[in-house]
């Protein structure tokens, strides 16, 4: 099993700030916000409340009781209590429902780019992955065609996020209800849909593929409070599911970590309250992302060889770089000092020359499954963004 290459990037990142190297790290997925006052509020009295005592499996009632409420108010998503799960992260709820569907040998389609941890854990469960490339060109969305050209008899689920880690692309209505008419002639086969990053979301409501009543029994739907709540260190995420695939979970989740933390539980509970179109926190949140978003897309698209898109929501720019392979770096250059090499071959050697020659730390795009790119995440302050665009341009200048 790999190890994430985004953690071990911002690791490695950190390493160089504690020997005192003035790194910009634009390679983490964390919103550089505090998680909104309203929430801690929540965490704090539940301590005074004494909510320290297991908590139930799948989460509190009323707890599950809200983020039943919330798939309602914000995706007219019909999930009652009974199909939902809390977990302890995004990640353990992706987990635990790629464990409970998919056999060693079963087929899962991962349309590339796609999250890290999409490969690992389909690894872990002993699958057999089918990658499906989708380019720049078609804003790196899969297609029907494409969909329908991969699956067999022997596909078990399809995973994708939307808004997209690590292109920031979103699918509309009709291009989920493409795929859903897809998916819907292959009865055997399921979709995980990622929707951590709705709430940063640039183009208007956010689209579930479980809206479809045709396809919602064939569609686990992934959510949590990190991204748009700015609360990525309350280890919360959860999942809406088919009774038979939430009750897996529920079992599973039980011999591995049972319920996740209590008062995370409570705090999470807040935030399901809080409305999207109204929350001043979360609208702020997202307008500066907005607002960052176009000021890294003006300056990206001045850097050489960068082939960029426009991000419709979360916090990435993954832009094309394949241009600059086959360049040589500088003669002083702490990179070639470093690994030995003089040229740029691909994505990886690309973010090691910017982070050792530019103090910028970046990911490299075969993390993503596609080496053509690499990924930035704009999920830092202004001064930040435009010095760590000064610096990659001038990185790139130097290479020839």
């Amino acid at each position: 099993m790999p190890a994430s290459e985004t953690l071990a990037m911002t690791a490695l990142a950190r390493e160089l700030k504690d020997k005192g190297q003035d790194v910009i790290s634009l390679s983490i997925g964390e919103p550089d916000f505090n998680t909104p006052e309203t929430v801690k509020e929540y965490a704090k009295k539940a301590i005074d409340d004494n909510f320290t005592h297991y908590p139930p499996v799948p989460g509190y009632a009323d707890l599950l009781k809200a983020i039943s409420n919330k798939f309602k108010r914000d995706n007219n998503l019909d999930y009652t209590t009974q199909q939902i799960v809390v977990s302890t992260g995004g990640k353990q709820s992706i987990y635990q429902a790629v464990m409970a569907l998919v056999n060693p040998g079963d087929e899962v389609i991962i349309p590339t780019p796609y999250w890290v941890s999409y490969r690992a854990i389909a690894q872990m469960a002993e699958a057999e992955i089918k990658y499906v490339p989708c380019k720049i060109e078609n804003d790196f969305k899969i297609t029907p065609a494409q969909l329908e050209a991969a699956i067999t008899p022997k596909t078990k689920l399809m995973m994708f996020s939307s808004p997209s880690n690590p292109t920031g692309m979103i699918y509309s209505k009709e291009e989920l209800r493409a795929i859903a008419e897809v998916v819907a002639k292959h009865p055997q086969m399921m979709i995980l849909s990622d929707e951590i990053y709705e709430h940063i979301n640039f183009v208007g409501g956010h689209e579930s593929i479980a809206q479809f009543d045709f396809i919602k029994d064939q569609v686990v739907t992934v959510n949590g409070v990190a991204k748009g709540f700015a609360m990525t260190g309350w280890r919360i995420g959860f999942i809406g599911a088919p009774v038979d695939v939430a009750k897996a979970c529920n079992k599973l989740q039980g011999q591995i970590t049972s319920a996740t933390g209590s008062i995370s539980q409570r705090a999470a509970l807040r935030a399901m309250e809080m409305d999207p179109k109204t929350s001043e926190d979360i609208l702020t949140m997202r307008d500066t992302f907005l607002k960052r978003r176009d000021l890294v897309y003006g300056m990206l698209k001045e850097i050489p060889g960068f082939e960029v898109t426009l991000p419709q929501g979360a916090f990435y720019f993954f832009p094309k770089v394949s241009s600059l392979f086959g360049k040589n770096v500088p003669a002083d250059s702490k990179f070639a000092a470093e690994y030995k090499k003089t040229v740029i071959e691909n994505s990886t050697d690309l973010a090691f020359y910017f982070l050792l020659d530019a103090s910028v730390s970046t990911v490299q795009g075969t993390a993503f499954g596609d080496d053509d790119c690499i990924r930035l995440s704009y999920a830092t302050s202004e001064e930040r963004l435009i010095e760590a665009c000064k610096r990659i341009k001038a990185a790139v200048e130097n290479l020839k």
